[in-house]
């Protein structure tokens, strides 16, 4: 198995990234591309991984979903109990990666990142489907549970007690994040290896500059 996964290797001849094509914001090249992986009927192109660490300093990482996105950063949102969650509370910084295969790119993301107020985790709750609302209830994300039918007894239990309520309540352990950006780099796979890697870096004293990095 090892010998085949060595011999695994694609050619990355789909496009390139020029500093004269690259828009003059970070938000609008990532709506860009964001808006080139839908048209290409990519699935789940908001889907990307979020890497925290805490305090011990040992690294964690998963999929989650990006549901919001404006000039001040990329939110998501989960259990404040999870893995994450008590990560993000000891060392509140992470790092973002949208993997567009399809199109030969990347984005990373590096940045702070703040909880979002009561009234914004409400808004996106309202926004799910009933069922995964109960969900989100019923689930203590990132603990060990002695079986799946334990998780599910929880979820009927929470269907009944719901029955007939439209909108469940959002539990208090379950809100949004902000990823506030420091640097966000756009990657384009190119032939033999020589990728282009455009970073949009803001300094300290506030403007974003553009960087570009070795392949």
């Amino acid at each position: 198995m090892s010998e085949r996964i060595e011999e695994l290797r694609d050619s990355y001849e789909v496009g390139a990234l020029s500093e004269d094509e690259l828009a003059p914001t970070w938000l609008e090249q990532f709506e860009r591309w964001l808006e080139a992986a839908l048209l290409a009927g990519m699935p789940e192109p908001n889907a990307m991984v979020l890497a925290t660490a805490g305090g011990d300093g040992a690294p964690g990482a998963r999929t989650v979903l990006l549901r919001r996105l404006d000039a001040r950063g990329f939110r998501f949102n989960t259990n404040y109990r999870s893995r994450k969650g008590r990560e993000l509370a000891e060392n509140p910084r992470a790092t973002l990666l949208f993997p567009w295969y399809q199109q030969q790119r990347q984005v990373i993301v590096d940045g702070h990142v703040v909880q979002l107020c009561a009234e914004e985790s409400d808004a996106s709750f309202a926004k799910r489907p009933r069922a995964s609302r109960i969900a989100a209830a019923a689930s203590p994300q990132s603990e060990v549970i002695e079986a799946r039918e334990a998780i599910e007894r929880r979820f009927a239990e929470l269907e009944a007690e719901y029955e007939g309520v439209e909108d469940p309540p959002r539990p208090d352990h379950w809100g949004g994040y902000l990823v506030e950006p420091r640097t966000v780099e756009f990657w384009q796979g190119r032939r033999d290896r020589m990728h282009d890697r455009l970073r949009f870096r803001r300094t300290a004293a506030g403007p974003w500059v553009v960087e570009r990095l070795a392949p």
